[in-house]
């Protein structure tokens, strides 16, 4: 437990260990984009769907997201020449669980676009980007992957979904 003062009033807050549960817990607190990881690989679709997004730098180009070292599906990603993201919009709720299962096939029902470089996007995505990868960089359990920004398709009537408490939300949820 901790006590403070907030606003002139004795407030007492509780403290959660530092555990992996609890991290857990925090870091679900905090909503996130959710895309598509994908590109084609030896005449196969190959892709994952990741929470952890980020845009990082307009000049140069560049945007990340993190994969768990323990992932066998971005080793075969890692080599593509281009790879797809796609922010994934409302209607795929569905897909971004398909596209986050351990098995099966993870493009079941999905309609996609591969370009002749390789990326493969998710139809109905409110951005797609197509991208190389520029660096990794070691992070814990993880790696943060730096993708190089080749090209970019825009849909901005395509509402985005977000990961959050474990969730898949609309940012529509709740307003009015």
């Amino acid at each position: 437990m901790r006590t403070t003062y907030a606003n002139g009033a004795l407030v007492t807050r509780t403290v959660a260990p530092l555990d992996p549960a609890s991290l857990r817990g925090a870091f679900g607190l905090v909503p996130s984009s959710v895309v598509a990881v994908c590109a084609e690989v030896d005449g196969e679709r190959v892709g994952f769907a990741a929470s952890t997004f980020v845009p990082v730098s307009l000049d140069p180009p560049l945007v990340a997201f993190c994969v768990q070292n323990t992932s066998t599906t971005w080793p075969r990603l890692d080599g593509a020449a281009h790879i797809g993201i796609s922010v994934l919009g409302e209607a795929h709720d569905g897909a971004a669980r398909v596209l986050a299962s351990k098995a099966g096939d993870r493009f079941e029902g999905l309609a996609t676009e591969t370009t002749d470089e390789g990326a493969v996007f998710v139809g109905g995505a409110s951005v797609w980007l197509d991208t190389s990868v520029s660096q990794q960089v070691p992070a814990g359990d993880h790696a943060v992957v730096i993708l190089h920004v080749n090209e970019v398709r825009l849909q901005p009537d395509v509402e985005p979904i977000v990961f959050h408490r474990s969730r898949f939300r609309s940012l529509r949820e709740g307003l009015s």
